[in-house]
């Protein structure tokens, strides 16, 4: 599976439960979303509905984050954030249970903003358990937890693939864990001024989850200035073998039609 689209920011004119069908009629095989519920531990009808729509499109859920918090408000993750970690680690059994009804093995651990009177070493100790907590869950279904370096969020401390490279790195020594993963996001990388080029090549075994966006305007490939077929190429040359996530906004008519339908699936 070479792409696979992102339902919470691509085809929102839609409801979400009609989007993996939209996805499916494009001619993708493969969905990923935000987490999808307003809840950290939805109900089980919320759960079904969801898990029986991307059923019904034929599509398999390559990836899922775990609750961030009020993103629209600015949220960025729970991971580093003192007083929450009861929902989070609830969470974490909720994320894990519906990887085991849909196969979804990727799974997106937003690190979580600096927050105003917290000590940051504070902070990345708690990330660093929480991250932790979060491997030894997944790792129940075979999964990989991803870290993920943000832009357009001034508090988030993640801001370059060294910086989520380090924080995987910190887990693994201090407490062992080896299914965790760097995201390549190249628009958020792009955007931060980290070099994509250098990410690609020297964390290329670290990879463990690719999206893309263009720049300016985190809208479709051609739609910016950034070279994403070279990257993509240069990802596949690499020994990235996993899907693409396409996570955009659509600037065009055709979200898709960057892409010829026969290199979809």
């Amino acid at each position: 599976m070479p792409w696979t689209v992102n339902c919470s920011i691509l085809l929102t004119g839609l409801p979400l439960l009609e989007r993996p069908g939209a996805v499916a009629d494009a001619g993708f095989g493969g969905v990923e979303l935000w987490w999808p519920f307003p809840s950290v531990v939805p109900d089980a009808d919320e759960v079904d509905a969801l898990v029986a729509a991307v059923d019904a499109a034929g599509v398999v859920l390559t990836g899922l984050n775990f609750a961030a918090g009020d993103m629209p408000g600015g949220d960025r993750g729970l991971f580093s954030w003192p007083g929450r970690e009861a929902e989070l680690r609830a969470n974490l059994e909720a994320v894990t249970a519906i990887a085991e009804r849909t196969g979804c093995r990727r799974f997106n651990a937003l690190y979580g903003n600096r927050l105003e009177g917290a000590d940051p070493r504070v902070q990345d100790e708690l990330a660093s358990e929480n991250l932790h907590r979060a491997a030894q869950a997944v790792a129940r279904v075979g999964g990989t937890v991803l870290v993920e370096p943000v832009s357009g969020a001034d508090r988030y401390p993640l801001r370059t693939a060294a910086d989520a490279v380090a924080v995987i790195d910190r887990v693994a020594a201090e407490h062992g864990d080896t299914n965790l993963a760097l995201l390549l996001d190249v628009y958020h990388l792009a955007v931060n001024g980290d070099d994509v080029p250098a990410a690609i090549s020297g964390y290329g075994d670290r990879i463990g989850h690719v999206q893309v966006a263009d720049a300016p305007g985190r809208g479709e490939p051609g739609t910016g200035e950034l070279p994403i077929t070279d990257w993509v190429r240069d990802l596949r040359a690499g020994g990235y073998t996993g899907p693409v996530g396409l996570e955009y906004t659509a600037q065009t008519g055709d979200p898709f039609g960057w892409l010829p339908a026969d290199q979809r699936r």
